[in-house]
């Protein structure tokens, strides 16, 4: 099995996908083609960057389904590849921000692959799959799965679940994309903190809560405004959640000192 990178595409160039050319004028398209439409390149002067475009790693075995699901969501903005085995997204799934995850993979089963993402990365993960069991729907949203559908779905539906789990991970408003303390840089835009130029692997609540703490340095947050802001709950008791996270970052970043306690009312962000 190859191990070379894969870059995703750019959506969408006919040239990229050869099988589905669109028609030029000196050969009039065939009677499944009109059909069937090709997906046409953009106009040069459509602003590419007017919504930053989703990367979307489809896993499932391939097939026409697949890669017509891929050339779907290509033709609507985002930038997808698939892969077809299970070994393949646990190499890729880095590269993208939501992961469409079929359960059923010639290799590794779905659910042991969605409780290995979720554990290491705090990306999007839609499972997509024909098991319509209450069991595989519990066990595949306990191993961190943001949402589950059910073949055969509409394609307007699955985007609309995408972009719907997008705003759960990403929740937070990105007052600056990057933000420096002494050795520590967190990378909004990437998701990513860095100490002393190490990367540090946290999960999407623990990227929530130190950016949040982070974007406000001279402010204590209170526990429920971290559980509005973070957890998108504003009716829960904190109760132990954010204590475990923060108990979980601290130990991350080598030090207590980079968020401090305010007894009685929340956290602050500090330093080393």
């Amino acid at each position: 099995m190859s191990h070379q990178s894969t870059t995703f595409l750019e959506p969408p160039m006919s040239e990229h996908l050869p099988s589905h050319r669109a028609p030029t004028q000196s050969r009039p398209a065939s009677r499944n083609a009109q059909q069937h439409p090709p997906i046409q390149a953009l106009p040069q002067s459509t602003p590419r960057k007017a919504r930053a475009a989703l990367r979307v790693l489809v896993v499932q075995s391939g097939g026409p389904a697949t890669e017509s699901l891929v050339l779907s969501l290509l033709r609507h903005g985002y930038q997808a590849i698939s892969v077809d085995t299970g070994s393949e997204a646990l190499r890729k799934y880095r590269e993208a921000d939501v992961l469409l995850l079929d359960l059923d993979l010639p290799d590794l089963d779905g659910i042991e692959i969605c409780r290995s993402v979720r554990a290491a990365s705090g990306i999007g993960a839609i499972v997509v799959t024909a098991r319509d069991t209450e069991l595989d729907r519990v066990l595949s949203l306990k191993a961190g799965a943001d949402d589950y559908v059910i073949k055969p779905y509409s394609l307007p539906e699955l985007m609309a679940r995408i972009e719907a789990v997008m705003r759960r991970v990403r929740p937070l408003p990105l007052t600056s994309e990057v933000i420096t303390s002494g050795p520590l840089r967190i990378d909004a835009r990437t998701r990513e903190i860095r100490l002393d130029d190490q990367p540090v692997d946290v999960t999407r609540k623990e990227f929530d809560l130190l950016y949040l703490l982070a974007s406000r340095p001279e402010s204590v947050i209170s526990r429920e405004q971290i559980m509005t802001l973070v957890w998108g709950d504003s009716r829960s008791r904190p109760g132990r959640t954010i204590d475990t996270h923060v108990s979980s970052l601290r130990s991350k970043l080598g030090s207590s000192n980079w968020i401090i306690t305010a007894r009685g009312v929340g956290f602050r962000f500090g330093h080393a």
